[in-house]
């Protein structure tokens, strides 16, 4: 039975793909869920179908793997800035927790986006400043990144090349 619900995801994944992935890399651009599997699947559409690109992203961990390594509508071609805001404002919440433990895979996946040389070193500033990055709950989602953004730019010696 686990087989069979297998088998039908992948079938039916691939059948959205083929019909979503044209419109998606036609423009190069995808929603609030970011880029990834989800984003080649249900493309930038506005709205509820957002959250089934970021289930999509987060079951099959393809917006990590795409960002690290370029594929998956993930382009590291000079839209590092852009990357950052967008990762950081859609994966808010949980690169809240990891900036406040100073690790974790969202920052991974923040310092490549921002091409800096150490992801520890990273985890560390941004722990840090904190209270900088996140002044209030009531911060919007923009402001975070552009704090994360200023944090980073900030620090010569994170080396973050693509901001």
């Amino acid at each position: 039975m686990k087989l069979a619900i297998v088998i039908l995801s992948v079938v039916f994944t691939a059948a959205l793909a083929g019909a979503s992935a044209q419109d998606a890399r036609a423009d190069g651009h995808y929603g609030a869920a970011g880029c990834g599997l989800g984003s080649i699947i249900f493309g930038s559409q506005p709205g509820f179908v957002q959250v089934l690109a970021a289930t999509t992203n987060g079951s099959f961990g393809s917006q990590t793997f795409g960002i690290t390594f370029g594929t998956s509508n993930c382009s590291a071609s000079g839209e590092g800035m852009i990357s950052t805001r967008s990762f950081v404002e859609s994966n808010r919440e949980v690169l809240a927790k990891d900036i406040a433990r100073g690790s974790g895979e969202t920052i991974a996946t923040l310092t490549t986006l921002a091409g800096c040389a150490d992801s520890g070193e990273v985890g560390v500033t941004l722990q840090q400043r904190f209270g900088d990055i996140f002044p209030s709950t009531a911060a919007s989602d923009r402001d975070v990144s552009q704090n994360v953004v200023t944090v980073l730019q900030g620090q010569r010696e994170l080396s973050c090349n693509a901001l």
